[in-house]
Formats: C-alpha cells, structure tokens, sequence
C-alpha cells in the first residue's frame, strides 16, 4: 500500500496558493519576498527521488503540465507515473499521466501503489483527500509572509479533525520551517 503525502509551500497564516506563479495577487511569495536558502529546499529533491508516483488536481496539472517536462529538474517527476483526479479532463498529454475521476478511485491507486504518492500544490484536493481519511503525511515548508487570503491548506470548508504526530523539523536561516507531520491513526 501506498503512502500518500501532501506536500506544500504554505505562509504562517495557512495560504497554499500560487506560491510560485498564478492568480493570487502576490503570486510568486515564496521567491520574491523571501531570501533563497538551498537547505531549506532539502525536502523537495528527497520527494521527487522516492516518489513512485504523484497525484494532483486539475488545476495544478493545467499548472505543471506545459512548464514542469522542460524543466530538467523534475526530471524524476517527468518519467514517474502522473495522476490527475479530474471529471473533466480527457486527453492528458503530460508524459506517463492518467486521469483519475473519483476520490475512491484515489483509494484504490493507493492499494496498488508500492510506495510514496506525491500531491503536490492541489488545495482542493488536498482538502477532499483528508476528509476522506486517505493522507498519511504532510511535507510543510512554511514561509514567514501572511497573505491573508487565498486558498488554504486548512480551514473550515470540511471537518478534518486528525492527530498529527511532528516527526521531522528544522529552520532555516531565511526563516523558513520545515514540518513533516504523520497522520495519527
């Protein structure tokens, strides 16, 4: 059975959104305001190279999909399975995806998967993955920049109440923490 992880960028007051390009008004938060520490990205190169697979929302793949296969540092994530839960999308034409239509179809990806399923940006997501009780870690790096608006890891759209036991942490000298949370169960 998989480990599914729900990875993030996230700033102290809990936005998760276009932390590196997109629609929120500060877009690009995680660079433009914020110092560039290479140890703190530690955490995203250890993801990609044990990941067996990653799975995102439809809006993060409309995202990723045109940028992320020229870029040569995913290129694990380029040649590793892709999966996409969408009710819309037809013809996935990032290299090695599949669309998935249903949470319960998440549910049965994790029983085959042997190894760890990346979700990756995907708020929505996210939020209907732990809802339905199927996250068993969050990777957090947490940014110091309050945003105060814009979609959320967390709030109060779904009742998620879980246990989360800190099994991994450290700070950087940019300000940065970083938090990997297991799912108590």
């Amino acid at each position: 059975m998989g480990t599914l992880i729900v990875t993030e960028f996230i700033t102290l007051d809990g936005v998760v959104d276009s932390p590196g390009g997109g629609p929120h008004p500060h877009a690009g938060w995680s660079f433009r305001h914020v110092t560039y520490d290479e140890a703190a990205y530690e955490l995203k190169d250890r993801e990609q190279k044990e990941a067996a697979a990653m799975l995102m929302g439809r809006v993060s793949y409309d995202e990723f999909a045109p940028v992320w296969p020229s870029m040569e540092e995913f290129a694990e994530y380029n040649a590793m399975p892709k999966y996409v839960v969408s009710s819309t999308l037809e013809d996935p034409r990032w290299h090695n995806t599949s669309v998935l239509r249903s949470l319960d179809e998440v549910a049965r990806l994790k029983a085959t998967v042997d190894g760890t399923i990346l979700v990756h940006g995907s708020a929505t997501l996210a939020k209907g993955l732990a809802a339905a009780d199927l996250v068993d870690r969050y990777h957090l790096l947490v940014f110091p920049v309050l945003l105060g608006a814009g979609r959320r890891l967390f709030d109060d759209s779904t009742d998620t109440f879980r246990t989360l036991e800190l099994v991994e942490h450290e700070a950087y000298a940019n300000g940065v923490l970083k938090s990997v949370y297991d799912v108590v169960r």
